[in-house]
């Protein structure tokens, strides 16, 4: 632009385009230099200037950052960072409003003041500034610029109801990392973005904005200052902040230079206030709303021209309070506090004892408390920089890289990667000072692949603490009614684009246990939608699995392999089950139905396989009369029927009815009336199981371990679970009835009446010692008498004697031995006198041998005589030597002798006697009452 420089105030609020305009202009002059407030959107925008110019032309410099080409045209800055006496062709200070900042107002009000473009000079901010500008520079022109779109103030709203694209503004990095968190909870996260970032932090949390990974940004007022964001709306968690010495209220325009980030070009942005915030003040929302703030008359300044004298000169002029009304002394800020306080130290002030010498102590104390800990470390670290400086003339390599080399880790929480990040930053704007270091390049690379190392492992850090990727992926795609890909693993685990959002057991899917409340129930939803082609894919292949792969539990579960897809459920009748099927609703009745159809199949071909015997009975057409009727009874009980309870049944089956039934592997027994092929395990658990159903039970007993002939009785378990394990009763113990029946056929030998021993097979069948089998005859009706006697020793070898003595000894010898014996076993339980003396006389001789006792029962018939379990009734006693008709019955006379009872009369005609039944317990003693006759 020819003619005389050009001075204009471009003001309004926010959303008005001033900064593109102003990059617009410096673009049409040959060179040109913008100050802006932050170095963040100083990289902005450097980014958008090397966009449409390339690399070669445009620099960027700020107090950690320094790209300068050597064709540098355009001069991108912080405020700070602005060189002076450059002659430019253009001119622009953004956010010129700061000029009233407490902490760095002075610096804009110098820019103000002295920074002229040599053809047109842009001063950007708010309308607040028209005042001291037309005072403070007379020649300046004013453009007023609009709002391109509105902004609506919506009162308060809480966290979890927040629009998506919103910005929720916090004053303090605990508030910011709190609203962070409840909103990765409820919403799937949020990007982080405080001044105190990096640009590489920023910018990649900005992006995790900007492309929607996260609907939601928490920021500190850094985003006041002209960061571009797509925001629609603006929460301020409070109305207050700490200006770093006291907590004061955000005055009105300064709420409306954070509000007015809502709104892009020319979409309508609201604002409001959430968490404890109160609701603004009627007058001061309008306010905001209308752009009408009370004008600035007092502006920051401190003295620009500066004495090198002496320290205290320096200081001196510093303080210099400003001669005129519309400029206010600014309050001692850190630079001038440092060298306060390093004007203090001896070595430093002999040090500083000339002109160059002063200079160079004002430059490190300009270097700013990026690590804000403590004023004394700050001083203490500008003492050590300092004497460096000024004793070599550079820093030392050496202490350089152990001061980085400390920083340089990416291990730590978030508050760690912070403290190192500003850490680093002080290194880094040591390096960016011209002849501070020798290799300038090198340092100035190495202390920035450090902060950009830190800068992303921050990121990650903030990222996997405040976003919760699968969810806002998810919820992303369901907004955007994208189809989502979802895939399973072997080992059921559920990934969807890419993300782990639970398992998948069966047909029922297991959200991921870590997401609670609307996170939970915002994956559950996004997952099963994703999952619906998966189900039918899972049903496909579960229909056409081999029974094999599917199994049933002891409670009535159905497993596909280690998944429980679905449960027994009672039928019409204990053999003829239902089944209800796990399957989510989700899925669809098309899955649904697949599933059920194949679970009701695999149970059919079990019970089929199973219990087939019971089946062919149940089905076989040739049972008429009362075998059709016991066939029934044996169906109904599943195999297993109690004699007692059927004894009138089977006493009036004949012949040929017994026959029929015992053609499909029917057994009469004298206790059960059983079929032995469903004794073995598989079906045993099946029957308990639908037993369990068909009684409505609402916990399933468990089968005994297979193989055992006897089990502890089952303390609490339902009437009838024995019968149905294949057990019976009897004391402490269940015996199984199979082997029930093979003892009864030995105890048929015995003298019931006058008392027996037990034999080694008794032992041997039941597995028992002599006390558990005393214990078991006693519960199968037995009497049990226990006696002890003295244990008949083996013949011990003897003397030579004269071979005639020896191989046959004489009557007298025999008689004796047999005496012997018999004394020993006519021997009474209970010791008498004759028996103590004897114990005496041998405890006397210790050359005699003390007899070994041994422990005996004797088992006799114990039940009433009017019990028996098929029902008849019979008087008068047995007698001696009988034995039960059927385990329960009146015992009966000797083996070979006639049966004793009453007589019985009955007014029908005598029926035709039967063929006798070769399973009756009693047919040998029949056979041979009926030769006898």
């Amino acid at each position: 632009m020819n003619g005389a420089s050009r001075i204009v105030a471009v003001l309004g609020p926010t959303n008005t385009g001033k900064t593109h305009y102003a990059i617009e202009r410096m673009l049409g002059h040959r060179t040109g230099v913008i100050g802006l407030p932050l170095r963040l959107l100083a990289r902005e925008v450097y980014d958008k200037i090397v966009a449409i110019r390339g690399p070669s032309v445009v620099a960027l410099v700020t107090g950690e950052e320094r790209i300068v080409p050597p064709r540098t045209q355009y001069w991108v800055c912080t405020v700070e960072a602005m060189p002076e006496g450059m002659g430019t062709d253009f001119v622009a200070i953004d956010e010129i409003q700061l000029c009233a900042d407490p902490e760095r107002g002075h610096v804009f009000t110098d820019r103000l003041l002295r920074m002229r473009g040599t053809h047109e000079t842009l001063f950007l901010g708010a309308d607040t500034m028209r005042g001291p500008i037309a005072a403070l520079v007379p020649q300046a022109q004013f453009a007023r610029r609009e709002r391109m779109s509105q902004l609506v103030y919506t009162g308060s709203r809480k966290i979890s109801r927040m629009p998506p694209r919103s910005a929720i503004v916090g004053f303090s990095v605990e508030n910011v990392y709190a609203i962070a968190e409840l909103l990765r909870r409820q919403k799937g996260g949020a990007a982080v973005v405080m001044g105190a970032l990096s640009p590489r932090t920023r910018n990649a949390q900005v992006e995790l904005y900007q492309n929607g990974e996260v609907d939601y940004l928490v920021a500190t007022d850094a985003i006041g200052m002209g960061l571009n964001l797509d925001v629609n709306h603006v929460a301020f968690s409070s109305l207050s902040k700490f200006d770093g010495r006291r907590m004061r209220p955000l005055a009105p325009n300064e709420l409306a230079q954070i509000a007015g980030r809502a709104g892009r070009g020319m979409s309508d942005g609201t604002f409001g206030v959430t968490g404890e915030a109160p609701p603004l003040d009627e007058g001061v929302a309008q306010a905001i709303m209308d752009s009408r703030f009370t004008p600035m008359k007092k502006l920051n300044w401190r003295n620009a021209a500066l004495r090198f004298g002496s320290v205290d000169a320096l200081i001196d002029s510093l303080e210099a309070s400003p001669d005129n009304e519309h400029l206010v002394k600014a309050r001692p800020a850190d630079d001038l506090n440092a060298l306060k306080s390093l004007a203090q130290v001896p070595e430093v002030a002999a040090r500083a004892s000339d002109g160059p010498s002063i200079r160079l102590l004002w430059d490190v104390c300009r270097i700013p408390d990026f690590r804000g800990i403590s004023h004394s470390e700050h001083a203490s670290l500008l003492e050590s920089i300092f004497g460096h400086l000024h004793e070599r003339g550079t820093i030392p390599e050496d202490f350089l890289a152990r001061q980085i080399r400390r920083i340089d880790r990416t291990d730590g929480d978030i508050d760690a990667l912070s403290k190192r990040l500003a850490y680093i930053r002080t290194w880094t704007y040591v390096a960016q000072r011209n002849g501070w270091v020798r290799d300038d390049s090198h340092w100035r690379a190495e202390t920035r692949a450090v902060e950009d190392r830190v800068s992303d492992a921050l990121h990650e850090r903030l990222t996997q603490r405040f976003v919760d990727r699968r969810t806002s992926v998810l919820l992303r795609r369901l907004k955007q009614k994208e189809a989502l890909l979802a895939e399973v693993n072997d080992k059921g685990e559920v990934t969807v684009e890419g993300e782990f959002v639970g398992r998948l057991e069966g047909f029922r899917f297991i959200p991921d246990k870590s997401a609670q409340g609307t996170e939970a129930k915002a994956l559950k939803s996004a997952s099963l939608q994703a999952l619906a082609p998966q189900f039918h894919l899972r049903a496909d292949r579960f229909y056409n699995a081999p029974d094999t792969e599917i199994d049933f539990t002891d409670q009535g579960g159905l497993m596909w392999g280690e998944y429980a897809v679905g449960k027994l459920v009672a039928g019409a009748e204990p053999l003829k089950p239902m089944v209800e099927v796990f399957v989510d609703e989700a899925a669809g009745p098309e899955v649904v139905q697949k599933v059920q159809r194949r679970l009701q199949h695999f149970i059919d071909r079990k019970i089929a396989a199973l219990f087939e015997p019971l089946l062919n009975l149940s089905r076989d057409e040739e049972l008429t009369g009362l075998a059709k009727g016991f066939a029934f009874r044996m169906v109904e009980a599943l195999g297993i029927l109690p004699r007692a309870g059927v004894a009138q049944e089977v006493k009036d089956l004949d012949q040929d009815a017994r026959g029929a039934l015992r053609k499909h592997g029917i057994r009469f027994g004298q206790f059960t009336i059983f079929m032995p092929l469903l004794l073995k395990p598989a079906p045993t658990r099946l029957r308990l199981v639908l037993w369990a159903l068909a009684n409505g039970l609402q916990e399933f007993p468990e089968a005994p371990p297979p193989g055992l002939v006897t089990v502890p009785v089952a303390k609490g378990a339902p009437e009838g679970y024995d019968t149905m394990c294949g057990y019976r009763n009897a004391g402490e113990r269940s015996i199984r009835i199979d082997m029930l029946e093979r003892l009864a056929d030995m105890l048929r030998a015995e003298d019931s009446r006058g008392g027996f021993e037990a034999k080694a097979d008794m032992l041997s069948i039941t597995g028992m010692t002599l006390e558990q089998f005393a214990d078991l005859m006693q519960g199968l009706g037995y009497k049990a008498e226990r006696g002890e006697r003295t244990k008949i020793k083996p013949a011990q070898p003897t003397e030579q004697r004269p071979a005639a003595t020896a191989e046959a000894p004489t009557e007298t010898a025999e008689a004796e031995a047999q005496s012997d014996v018999a004394v020993a076993a006519e021997a009474p339980t209970e010791a008498t006198d004759s028996t103590e003396a004897e114990a005496e006389a041998t405890a006397a001789d210790p050359a005699s041998d003390e007899p070994e006792v041994e422990v005996f029962y004797t088992f006799t018939w114990g039940r009433q005589a009017n019990r028996g379990p098929r029902g008849d009734q019979r008087q008068g006693r047995s007698k001696p030597g009988g034995k039960p008709r059927d385990g329960r019955g009146k015992p009966q006379g000797k083996k070979g002798g006639k049966p004793q009872g009453a007589k019985t009369f009955s007014s029908r005609p005598p029926k035709k006697e039967k063929a006798i039944d070769p399973d009756n317990p009693f047919a040998a003693a029949l056979m041979g009452l009926k030769d006898g006759n």
